[in-house]
């Protein structure tokens, strides 16, 4: 399903199968406005998210003011990674732009929770939605929480409007 490109939307843009199931996941709630998020196909590689950014969709994030992105990447355990990918982001885009992901990988997160992509996706889902941190405190996740403020504070009402 589509997103109106003229009203706020969020396109999700993962890196890989693993991501793309934690945002279907995400897609499950059932307060969420699904008609105002949309998961792209995976990049194949944290590199290619950003390189499909910037060749694929600058233009469009240019074009649509009222469209923000979340990246959805590994970030492999690199304490620099957050950093590195936000410089390849414009300056007039930051505020619309969100870097997010498994401090290591998916696969370990899965493993953490004993549950499905999609089931901790839904968790992430719950606790954007109900502003708590309980899913989001989790050691590989935690480090999200600078992007996680501003998630909440962009995103968070053009996805769930009537809470």
């Amino acid at each position: 399903m589509s997103v109106n490109k003229y009203q706020s939307h969020v396109l999700v843009l993962p890196e890989d199968d693993a991501n793309r199931q934690l945002a279907n996941g995400f897609l499950m709630d059932p307060s969420l406005l699904i008609r105002k998020i949309q998961v792209l196909e995976e990049a194949g590689g944290w590199k290619n998210v950003l390189n499909l950014f910037k060749s694929d969709h600058l233009i469009g994030m240019e074009r649509y003011p009222k469209r923000f992105m979340v990246l959805l990447i590994d970030f492999d355990n690199d304490v620099d990674r957050l950093g590195n990918a936000k410089a390849t982001i414009p300056d007039h885009l930051t505020e619309r732009v969100f870097i997010l992901g498994t401090l290591s990988e998916p696969e370990a997160l899965k493993a953490d929770f004993g549950a499905s992509y999609e089931d901790i996706g839904s968790k992430m889902a719950k606790s954007c939605r109900d502003e708590t941190d309980k899913t989001w405190e989790h050691p590989l996740l935690r480090h999200n929480a600078s992007e996680l403020d501003r998630l909440r504070e962009h995103v968070r009402p053009i996805l769930f409007e009537s809470i």
